[in-house]
């Protein structure tokens, strides 16, 4: 069953969509995948202490999306397949690139200095 006790909430965002893009993470990272089990949704409003009807509009998010289905026996469980794995793994990657170049911009890096960084940084670690 997949564990949301790691999921810190912020302020910034709604709630549902940080639901629907922690367990994006997990699937990106291959800690969920198709067939792992999701917490009912009183059970996750329970652990993050949020209303059950914002884990509702999570879980209905993330069955409209794809990447999850529910079936009234078993209850909600991750489906992945290549196509859905491709899209989570380019949306997110859009997101963190978008979010560094605007922090970048805003303190008014240059291109160049911000490629010799990432070079550096990608040759070291």
């Amino acid at each position: 069953m997949l564990d949301f006790s790691s999921l810190i909430l912020n302020n910034k965002d709604p709630v549902y969509i940080q639901i629907a893009g922690f367990v994006k993470r997990k699937i990106l990272l291959r800690q969920a995948q198709t067939g792992t089990e999701l917490p009912s949704r009183r059970e996750l409003a329970a652990v993050l202490n949020i209303n059950p009807n914002t884990a509702q509009k999570a879980y209905k998010l993330m069955e409209d999306e794809g990447f999850i289905v529910t079936n009234t026996n078993v209850g909600s469980m991750v489906y992945v397949d290549a196509p859905i794995y491709s899209k989570i793994e380019a949306e997110l990657t859009e997101a963190m690139v978008n979010e560094f170049v605007s922090a970048a911009k805003e303190v008014n890096l240059s291109f160049k200095k911000v490629i010799q960084m990432l070079t550096d940084k990608w040759d070291s670690d």
